[in-house]
Parts: structure tokens; sequence; C-alpha cells
């Protein structure tokens, strides 16, 4: 069996309260227009849930540096999802052009860790391929 080897590193940090305004400012338009229904869920069955929001928006954009695009036509917000295992581990789904990237580019697997702090949230996403 081959080594996997890394393809790409991203990570960002995003302000909870910025995500918070957009969630008050833009409402249902701001959440559909970014993330999928299932983050949205996960993240409204939370105590605070523009943190966990935030913690996606970053993996999102932590992707889209993984993969040296950023977020566009290539790489759309809706293209990927931020999900989480039974045991809390989250993971990184692609969709659409999303998946379409990915195989070409030899994505294999995404790692993706989440942070917060009572201001911030970060993530970072690995990408590895043959």
């Amino acid at each position: 069996m081959s080594a996997e080897r890394l393809l790409g590193l991203g990570m960002d940090l995003v302000e909870i309260d910025r995500i918070e305004d957009s969630m008050k400012k833009f409402g249902d338009r701001f959440l559909q227009r970014i993330f999928h229904p299932g983050e949205v869920q996960y993240a409204q069955s939370q105590a605070r849930p523009a943190t966990h929001l935030a913690a996606r928006f970053a993996a999102k954009e932590a992707a889209s540096k993984a993969f040296g695009t950023g977020i566009g036509k290539a790489l759309p917000w809706l293209g990927m999802e931020i999900g989480r295992h039974s045991s809390g581990e989250p993971f990184l789904r692609f969709h659409a052009a999303g998946a379409d990237l990915a195989k070409t580019r030899g994505v294999l697997r995404a790692l993706v860790t989440l942070s917060h702090t009572r201001t911030h949230s970060a993530a970072t996403v690995a990408l590895l391929g043959p």
C-alpha cells in the first residue's frame, strides 16, 4: 500500500460576531447560500449556533485555501459540507463542483479540525492523495 501525500493545506479563522451579524441581517438567505441543511440543523441544536456555523465557514475557507482556488465557481460554498461522525470527529464531504475538483486533483481524503474560543472559530483542512 502506498502512502498518501499532502496535496494541500489550508487554515482559516472567523470572528463569531461576524457570522451572528450576517444571520441577523440576511437570515435564511445567508444560511442557504453558505451551508447545507445538515450543517444548519446541527448548529441550531447547539447553545450558540453562530459558533458552530463560524467553524464550518472557516473550514470551507480553509478547504478553498488548501485547493488554492478560493471560494468561487470551481469550489462554491455548497460544493462542500462539514459533518460530524458519531464520535464527534468532523469530516469534509464534497458535492457537485467540489466533488469534481477533488477528483480532478486526486484527493483521496480530506482531514479537518475545528476549534472555538468565546470570540473566534478556526479550522484547518489537509487534502491527501496518492
